[in-house]
């Protein structure tokens, strides 16, 4: 069976109330709605560790760079020698 949407289940809760009220028989009470969760929040921690990670990437890639750099000078060096 297909789940009904929200609106329709509404309709027929509404439909049943004022049908109720002209038989004069009490419409049955309506299941208790389910609680919406709450999404987790991302921990402090893990925000801190990826951010700690990101500047330690950044300073390796800048290090590779200088190293790079200094090689090809000391290269240029040798070769005019």
């Amino acid at each position: 069976m297909a789940k009904k949407s929200k609106l329709a289940e509404r309709a027929a809760e509404l439909e049943a109330a004022v049908v109720g009220l002209f038989t004069g028989t009490p419409a049955p009470a309506a299941p208790a709605k389910k609680k919406k969760r709450r999404k987790a929040k991302k921990a402090k921690v893990v925000k801190a560790a990826k951010k700690t990670a990101k500047k330690a990437a950044k300073k390796v890639k800048k290090v590779k760079k200088a190293a790079k750099k200094t090689a090809k000078k000391a290269k240029k060096k040798a070769k005019k020698r």
